[in-house]
């Protein structure tokens, strides 16, 4: 007796399935139509408008004349682009830009250097008392900033550096325990067979660190960067304490100073608006430029421990 021999190929087979079954599977069409998808995407874009609209609002009104900052509504009825050239006359906005451009730049090369560097050392050589000295630098993270305010005040002042930068970058050559952290839990996830081949070959540690480990990574300093970057660039507190002479305000502190220059005239909001945006564009800038290695530093920084 004949055996039927099925004749359907696995495409004609998977043809007839029921689309209920499709469906049922999320293979078909109506998979794109769950609430859950829609839901989320919905919510972040609420979210992303609401947070801009700070942002579109200071943008606007840096747009508008001075008599309609408070006047309620959102588009200006004359934009005056003029404001932003206005500010230049009215005050040393420049200055403060290149004060906090060098100040900012000398922090991130300092911070980047030294954290990477400690880093390494906790993560690939072994020496005695390794883990308590890290717990000790960890500690030093949980102390705020207003404990060791006034001594390191003191200590700046007798070293005759108050009214200068260096108090302003020149800490970040120590390091920074919270950046020290994030670069050894990457650098963990370096296999250490590299390392290995590359004592092998004859690299002494400091050759390994500077030709092996930074590039590799890399997306971990970046991340570094933006985050010391954004951080003196915003810093107001410092410059307050230390710089006296206005020519050497960085642009934080020019801004709160601006208040005080227009006393005579009342306080130009629009100009201030004007200056505001200046300030924020360029670590707008920064991060954009380089959102594809911070989001890879972050997220992987903490892969192993």
């Amino acid at each position: 007796m004949a055996v039927p021999i099925d004749t359907h190929t696995p495409s004609q087979a998977s043809a007839v399935v029921p689309a209920r079954t499709l469906a049922a599977r999320g293979d078909g069409p109506r998979r794109w139509m769950r609430p859950g998808p829609i839901a989320t995407y919905g919510a972040l874009i609420v979210l992303s408008v609401v947070f801009c609209l700070p942002f579109v609002w200071l943008v606007l009104s840096s747009l508008k004349p001075a008599d309609e900052i408070y006047a309620g509504t959102w588009l200006p009825s004359r934009w005056m682009w003029s404001n932003y050239s206005d500010v230049f006359a009215a005050a040393p906005v420049l200055d403060w830009f290149l004060n906090t451009l060098l100040v900012t730049t000398l922090a991130v090369v300092a911070v980047v250097m030294s954290s990477s560097l400690v880093a390494y050392a906790f993560a690939r050589i072994r020496f005695p008392g390794k883990r308590p000295l890290f717990a000790l630098v960890m500690g030093t993270y949980l102390l705020p900033g207003a404990v060791t305010l006034i001594p390191t005040f003191i200590i700046w002042n007798r070293l005759g550096a108050v009214n200068t930068f260096w108090p302003l970058w020149a800490g970040n050559l120590f390091g920074s325990a919270f950046y020290i952290f994030m670069l050894r839990q990457f650098m963990l996830t370096i296999p250490q067979d590299l390392v290995d081949a590359a004592r092998v070959d004859g690299a002494g540690f400091f050759r390994i660190y500077w030709s092996l480990m930074l590039p590799l990574v890399r997306p971990a300093l970046v991340a570094v960067a933006i985050f010391e970057a954004n951080a003196k660039w915003d810093d107001f507190m410092t410059p307050l304490i230390y710089l006296n002479n206005p020519d050497s305000y960085t642009f934080a502190l020019g801004l709160a100073s601006m208040k005080d220059s227009f006393k005579e005239l009342g306080t130009q909001w629009s100009l201030l608006m004007a200056a505001s945006v200046i300030f924020t564009v360029p670590m707008m800038i920064l991060f954009f430029l380089f959102q594809r290695y911070f989001m890879e530093g972050v997220t992987h920084s903490g892969i192993k421990g």
